[in-house]
This record gives C-alpha cells, sequence and structure tokens, in this order.
C-alpha cells in the first residue's frame, strides 16, 4: 500500500521511479500466493493433470449414496483444496442429509459410516484418539483429526484419509490393506465443519513430510462410479455393486 500511494505521488508529480516499481512487482509476486490461499484470487495451484503423475484410479471408499461437498479440477467445484498443492485434487465426501446446521453429529447421514480401503496397499500412519467435534465450532487438536494413511502398491505414493470417528479406526500401522477392507468410520475429528470424509492422494511420505502443505498433490480418479472419474461438487455418487 505504501509503493502504491509513492507511486500515485509520483504520478502526480510526474517523476519516474525504477526502485519503486521494482518494489512493487515483488510485493504482488509475494502477496499472490498468500491471497489464494486466503481465497481472496480463486486460483488453483499452477499444476495440471496432464503433466502430473503418477495418477491413481481407485475403488470408492464408502457403500452408500455420497454426494461429493468439494472436489474435481478447478476452484469453484474444489475451493476449500484446489489453491493448496498439497490437497490440489482432494476430495470431502458426505451423505444427506448435511449441512443442516445441527450441533449433533448424529444428525448427519455420513455420521460413523463404514469406511473402506479404495486401493491396495501398506497403512504407513494411523490416528484412532482424537475426540470428535461438535460441528460448526474450531474446538480441535490437529486439522486432520484421526486419520489412516495407506502406501499404495500400485505406484509407491500416498493416500489420505482424514477426519475419522474416535476409536473406529480398524487398521495399525504395517497392515496390508485389500479394497473393500474396512479400515474405520466417518467421524467429525479434527478441522472439519460437520462429518465428511477427507481424501486425497500425494507424492510424499505424510509421516516424513516437514509439514502437510509442502507435500505435492496427485491426481485422484475413482472406478465403479456413474459418471466422471474425478467427480465435481454436488454430484451424487452410487456406488456400484456386483449384486
Amino acid at each position: 500500500m505504501i509503493n502504491f500511494v509513492m507511486l500515485i505521488i509520483l504520478i502526480v508529480k510526474k517523476q519516474r521511479s525504477v526502485k519503486l516499481f521494482m518494489n512493487i512487482v515483488i510485493n504482488i509476486i509475494f502477496i499472490f500466493p498468500i491471497l489464494m490461499t486466503m481465497n481472496i484470487i480463486l486460483c488453483a495451484y499452477p499444476n495440471t493433470i496432464e503433466r502430473t503423475q503418477p495418477s491413481i484410479t481407485v475403488g470408492w471408499p464408502l457403500t452408500e449414496e455420497t454426494v461429493v461437498g468439494w472436489g474435481g479440477n478447478h476452484v469453484k467445484d474444489n475451493l476449500p483444496h484446489a489453491v493448496w498443492a498439497s490437497e490440489r485434487w482432494a476430495y470431502d465426501l458426505v451423505m444427506e442429509p448435511y449441512n443442516i446446521n445441527s450441533d449433533s453429529n448424529e444428525n448427519y447421514g455420513i455420521w460413523n459410516k463404514e469406511i473402506n480401503a479404495p486401493v491396495s496397499g501398506i497403512v504407513v500412519a494411523v490416528s484412532n484418539d482424537e475426540a470428535d467435534i461438535t460441528p460448526g465450532t474450531e474446538d480441535f487438536t490437529s486439522i486432520e483429526g484421526n486419520y489412516v494413511y495407506i502406501k499404495i502398491k500400485e505406484t509407491g505414493t500416498y493416500l489420505l484419509l482424514n477426519h475419522l470417528k474416535k476409536d473406529s479406526v480398524t487398521v495399525e500401522v504395517g497392515d496390508t490393506v485389500e479394497p473393500g477392507d474396512v479400515i474405520g468410520r466417518v467421524g467429525n475429528s479434527g478441522s472439519s465443519s460437520e462429518p465428511h470424509l477427507h481424501i486425497h492422494h500425494q507424492r510424499q511420505d505424510p509421516t516424513k513430510v516437514i509439514h502437510p502443505v509442502l507435500a505435492e498433490g496427485l491426481p485422484l480418479f475413482f472406478e465403479d462410479i456413474d459418471g466422471d472419474l474425478m467427480p465435481k461438487k454436488d454430484v451424487i455418487i452410487k456406488p456400484q455393486t456386483d449384486e
């Protein structure tokens, strides 16, 4: 702001300053990512599906009709995630009823639903003892809450599932999981506005990365569902079964 005021003064005085111009350019460069993560500038993290590998196609983690709360490739469909490198193609999944402004977790459709392993791999980290918070509050201990993190057998990359219900995780570090294995239940632990399942794919081992936001998010697609393999916000997913 000071630089812009000085620029206006110079314009009025019909003077030039290369130093001031460079200061303004540098300020814009540094403030741009901050404004992105504050959702003031609606711009997805500059990475594309086409040039980002490996991508992975996995099974749907839930067995009942699900609504994509946030998901997809664009900011308008995936605002909380797409601006971050680590969660570039993350999803938040809910079930009817949702967004009902209830302060009881039990009133939300996805609460306590079983979560199935979407992929073959080895469990590298779990958290199981963080309390579920009251919807609409910010009284959380960690951002992720309870979780299960899986090293994917096919790619060596990692699948992260967050906000699980306290004491619901059924796997341990070192366990091998296959698609369809129950790994826990949906809760409302961590930084969460209401019960939902957060899932995303990243390159780095989440137990070794310095900070979660410093990981590189990778494309995540789903098989055996109706519609696009990368479903967008508000899309209703009806998992296909063998029955």
